[in-house]
């Protein structure tokens, strides 16, 4: 099935370079295509149409949990499962995502109005919010709108929707400060290093080489940095119903939380590989990875900017993506260990964020130290994990 991906690949590179060769080459001018050459074409892409169907009936017979290898265990198939095997990527499963109501959160966040009785709740379990001037002036806020593209009040364990929303006008500021404002260069540098060398434990610690990542990473680091890329990151994330270019926006909700949330309800065709008694473990693990790959350079296909953000994630995500999905629903325990470990410290840090007990809402300056110190805290906790490594 790899060969046949291969094959596939170079027959499509074959018939686009064969016909931009055919309509004038570099000077772009149109030509007439002769007999022989119209035949040509008109041949690979019949071949094209053969191996297209050639790969489906191969993932039906190999991946699919209908097919044959898998009814001993599972009673002849799952109803509804999909003919092709559908990981998340950078983002994965972005039809879930664009199809999950963002247009109508980010309406409801818009229009939200402040209910007092909620308020009045919180003001009950915790006495002192009236005297958090930070949170205070996010309540005001509410009342014109808080642009959001998903609610996640129950996952950071706010009482209520009202409550996330102004906490999250409130980390948007802190983080703004703390990586971006005046005096954010040394917090944005110590991200990006502390991210790098996590990122580069996980990969080391699940026996990957992490040259390729490393590039990657650098690669995607300059490319954000440099100011008059940001339009695009805006147009291509706005697409997606990013409706805010914050750090927590764009990296702990887009990319991270939603990921998690992929990894938690994997599809039905995945977990038929996974489960296969006939298959071996390094079977397995090959197949989890080339179908990530091959959702990637699917999506990779339909990119208005080919060298964008989402480009640029593609390729991070082409090496940490496989050994996260491995890990998670693989047989590995110390792999599945860390995987566990870092998502339970990445979702804690959120939470710790969004804590009035654990974070200030008085101004901007303190939430902004208490994110960074919470940072701090949980990127040690997971430095300490990958050392134990044997």
């Amino acid at each position: 099935m790899e060969a046949l991906e291969t094959s596939i690949n170079y027959w499509e590179d074959a018939l686009a370079a064969f016909s931009m060769g055919a309509r004038g080459g570099v000077s772009g001018a149109l030509a007439l295509t002769s007999p022989e050459e119209a035949e040509f074409c008109r041949e690979i892409q019949e071949l094209l149409q053969n191996a297209y169907m050639l790969q489906e009936r191969c993932e039906l017979l190999f991946l699919d949990q209908r097919s044959v290898l898998f009814r001993s265990e599972s009673g002849g198939g799952v109803e509804g499962s999909g003919r092709r095997t559908r990981l998340l990527s950078s983002h994965t499963s972005e039809t879930r995502k664009e199809h999950h109501s963002s247009a109508e959160s980010f309406a409801s966040a818009e229009d939200q109005v402040a209910d007092l009785r909620e308020f009045d709740d919180l003001a009950e379990s915790f006495p002192e919010i009236e005297k958090l001037e930070l949170y205070q002036a996010a309540v005001k806020q509410l009342e014109h709108g808080i642009p959001c593209r998903t609610v996640r009040s129950e996952v950071l364990q706010c009482g209520s929707e009202a409550e996330f929303l102004c906490k999250l006008h409130c980390v948007r500021s802190a983080l703004d400060a703390a990586l971006g404002g005046t005096g954010g260069g040394a917090g944005r540098a110590w991200l990006v290093d502390a991210g790098r060398q996590v990122l580069t434990d996980l990969l080391l610690y699940a026996d990957k080489e992490p040259k390729e990542f490393l590039v990657a990473y650098e690669e995607m680091v300059s490319w954000s940095s440099e100011p008059s890329n940001w339009p695009v990151v805006e147009a291509e994330l706005s697409a997606k119903g990013v409706r805010v270019l914050s750090f927590y926006d764009v990296v702990l909700d887009y990319i991270l939380l939603d990921a998690f949330e992929d990894l938690a309800a994997p599809p039905a065709s995945v977990l038929a590989v996974v489960r296969n008694r006939w298959l071996s473990d390094g079977f397995k693990e090959s197949a989890l990875t080339t179908a990530v790959w091959s959702v990637i350079k699917a999506k990779r296909r339909y990119l208005q900017y080919p060298d964008g953000f989402m480009a640029h994630f593609y390729s991070i995500s082409e090496h940490l993506l496989p050994v996260l999905v491995w890990g998670f629903l693989g047989p590995r325990e110390r792999l599945k260990d860390v995987c566990e470990t870092f998502q339970a410290e990445i979702v804690g840090f959120i939470t710790d964020i969004f804590s009035f007990e654990k974070s200030r809402y008085t101004t901007v300056e303190d939430l902004a130290e208490d994110i960074m110190q919470h940072a701090r805290t949980r990127a040690a906790n997971l430095t300490d994990k990958l050392a134990e490594r044997t």
